[in-house]
């Protein structure tokens, strides 16, 4: 059994478009919510001056990763009118398939993907 997983996106967001990112990412908040039990945590943050935000995932095991990943290019199309990716991290060991991909859609939008696979403990508080 794999521990949690976290994921975190790095995005800057397009001249103008926070406040519409602002409304697309609750639409797909309150679907994720609904629909992956598995993702504990799904949260973003912008700066001070909005230009960039992260996307903050947390998956109770690799496999909870996994079932977050189907629809996820669906999602996607939502957000790229108000965002662009300029990064990716993975925080704990995803499945073979689930780090392909991940390696894939970073290098067909040509970021980086940060990995650290070594979980080295703590805890993941259920129902917060």
């Amino acid at each position: 059994m794999s521990g949690p997983l976290v994921f975190i996106s790095h995005n800057t967001v397009k001249d103008g478009k926070l406040e519409g990112f602002r409304e697309a990412f609750g639409e797909v908040a309150v679907a994720l919510n609904a629909e992956k039990p598995g993702t504990v945590v799904f949260l973003a943050f912008a700066d001070e001056d909005g230009s960039r935000v992260s996307v903050v995932h947390v998956f109770s095991d690799a496999g909870a990763m996994g079932r977050h990943l189907q629809g996820v290019q669906e999602r996607m199309a939502k957000a790229v009118g108000f965002i662009e990716t300029t990064g990716y991290e993975i925080f704990g060991t995803p499945s073979e398939p689930v780090l392909e991909a991940m390696r894939g859609f970073a290098d067909a939008e040509g970021v980086p993907l940060q990995v650290q696979h070594d979980y080295v403990g703590g805890y993941l508080r259920p129902g917060g």
